[in-house]
């Protein structure tokens, strides 16, 4: 059974464990709390908690999600109540004298980082806010000052916004949570960039992966797994197109889930295997669905429950639910609940499914013909403003009051000012403005005649705290226009050496003499009969003709070497 329990003021669980003593602190707070502009500070803080720990015997780590943070341990119970006392005790009086390296640190873990098949879904769904900023750099970290990390420390890591969950026979002696006191934080309402569902986009990863909210519950659980049986079967075991099928199931904690599905594909198998995947997702809506995948599934989920780790698997989960305001089932209630799942409630599931999808398939393949709609990539609205032409091509950049728009090659693109998520700006005077709805701006000066007073329009118009100051760039990455590349690739290409000129004049001059009298002679020797004994001029000609390509010869050379 899971033990609700009090430290210092702070809910905690108490599950029984057969190993080493497991424990964590979890905050309802997470990247989806943040703006575009301020994003990286939860992570931040997370680091900052743990910088002064530094390496440990027993194993300590920190993970920060779209709507909770955690700290967790394992090791002995004096392990436990030093790690979590001391990560309490850093949240009140942050070490802010390692801001500037776990900001180095923050950013070389995202550089380093590999991106994975589902990492863009979010900016899909959702645009640059709450749930859809885990798909972007964390561009808020160069500018977060140790004032605002405090602030936000004392409105987010407090005892009421905290679940300390533990695996172990009994809370540790000597374990003191010195938080300060503050309010349980809802998690925030997820916002929309899709005007139409089901949809598709667009992505360059060989996979087909699907993306949908659903009412959270056992039976959409359940439905996860099942899809993820049909796919296999399917895709891998029928028609051997596909080797990795995944699928998966997370709450998000206002009541919905997330439900996904992976599956590969090699480049000339892409066309199938969403025809195939498809198939399934259309199988499953209209009630297709084998009563024997439903009895596996829950024949799975209810081994899971009977270990006798099974109350200290769910304490990380539990605690989640206590944070948000989910409703807790004790080990009997689960199994009740996932027995009464019905086909006809996996059926509800898929119609939800279908509903809400969004789909990322490969380059080169549409979703159109499935009834799936394109998301958007380009704006509606165009707002007035003053005209500014490319120095390149037709483009033009509409810089007005109300927003910002490019017209031209693979526009138009809107980003008004009240609806800008993030504006990044170089001290070269480039801009790259986002929108909530994830559409994005760049703004080269070079490449426009946008002289100063636009620029001002743009630093005006944009609030301040959704500006950020970029480094400044290398200046061989500032893009150019194409007569100021052609030029610097015209003084980039090495100079000709003085003799090479004189032996190329030297070189034209005798072919052009040897070859010229040659000439004349061969026509000569073609219009006169040749008498006996002219042999000797037929040799003239043939020797005329080897000297020019031997005096030709350093004119091609040098040119072919110049061209290397």
């Amino acid at each position: 059974m899971i033990a609700h329990l009090d430290t210092d003021g702070v809910p905690t669980l108490l599950a029984p464990t057969g190993g080493p003593m497991r424990a964590g602190l979890t905050f309802r707070v997470g990247t989806a709390d943040e703006t575009l502009a301020r994003h990286g500070i939860t992570h931040l803080l997370e680091h900052l908690a743990l910088a002064p720990l530094g390496s440990a015997d027993y194993h300590f780590n920190g993970a920060t999600g779209p709507v909770f943070t955690t700290f967790h341990m394992q090791g002995s119970e004096q392990d436990v109540a030093t790690f979590l006392t001391a990560v309490c005790a850093h949240l009140t009086d942050l070490p802010t004298g390692r801001l500037e390296v776990e900001k180095d640190i923050l950013r070389t873990e995202w550089s380093s980082r590999g991106s994975a098949a589902i990492d863009d879904i979010p900016l899909w769904r959702h645009g640059a806010r709450d749930f859809g900023l885990s798909s972007y750099p964390e561009w808020g970290l160069a500018a977060l000052t140790a004032d605002e990390l405090r602030q936000w420390a004392a409105r987010w890591f407090t005892r009421e916004n905290a679940v300390l969950w533990i695996a172990g026979d009994r809370v540790p002696d000597g374990l003191t949570l010195k938080l300060p006191s503050g309010t349980r934080q809802p998690v925030p309402a997820a916002s929309s960039a899709l005007p139409a569902t089901p949809a598709y986009f667009v992505r360059g990863n060989q996979a087909v992966v699907l993306d949908a909210v659903v009412r959270r519950g056992p039976a959409a659980g359940l439905f996860a797994d099942v899809l993820e049986r049909e796919l296999f079967r399917a895709l891998r075991q029928d028609a051997g197109l596909s080797y990795t099928i995944a699928g998966g199931y997370e709450p998000r904690g206002d009541g919905h889930a997330i439900l996904r599905a992976l599956a590969d594909a090699l480049a000339e198998k892409q066309d199938a295997v969403l025809g195939g995947f498809v198939d399934v997702l259309a199988k499953l809506r209209v009630g297709r669905i084998e009563q024997t995948d439903l009895d596996a599934a829950v024949a799975k989920r209810i081994d899971l429950l009977a270990t006798v780790e099974a109350d200290a698997a769910r304490l990380t989960g539990y605690a989640f639910n206590l944070l948000t305001g989910e409703p807790n089932l004790s080990l009997d209630e689960h199994r009740a609940a996932l027995t009464a799942v019905t086909v006809a409630d996996l059926h509800q599931v898929a119609q939800e499914v279908h509903a809400s999808a969004l789909l990322m398939v490969p380059e080169g393949t549409r979703a159109d013909w499935a009834g799936f709609v394109a998301a958007p990539t380009v704006s509606e609205a165009i707002p007035a403003g003053t005209a500014h032409r490319s120095r390149d091509d037709d483009g033009q950049l509409r810089v007005g009051p109300d927003g910002i728009s490019y017209l031209g090659d693979g526009g138009p693109l809107t980003v008004r000012y009240a609806d800008c998520a993030a504006m990044l700006a170089w001290p070269d005077g480039a801009r790259q403005l986002i929108g909530h709805d994830a559409i994005v701006l760049h703004v080269e000066p070079t490449l426009y005649d946008l002289r100063p007073p636009g620029l001002a329009v743009l630093d005006t118009a944009v609030p301040a705290d959704r500006q950020v100051a970029m480094p400044p760039r290398d200046p061989q990455q500032i893009p150019q226009p194409r007569a100021v590349r052609d030029y610097r690739d015209h003084l980039a290409r090495p100079r000709r050496a003085w003799w090479e000129t004189l032996l190329m004049v030297l070189s034209a001059l005798a072919t052009a003499g040897i070859g010229g009298l040659t000439l004349l002679l061969t026509i000569g020797m073609f219009m006169e009969p040749s008498e006996e004994g002219d042999g000797w001029l037929w040799g003239a000609v043939v020797v005329g003709w080897l000297l020019t390509v031997i005096l030709a010869l350093p004119i091609v050379l040098l040119a072919r070497g110049r061209r290397r």
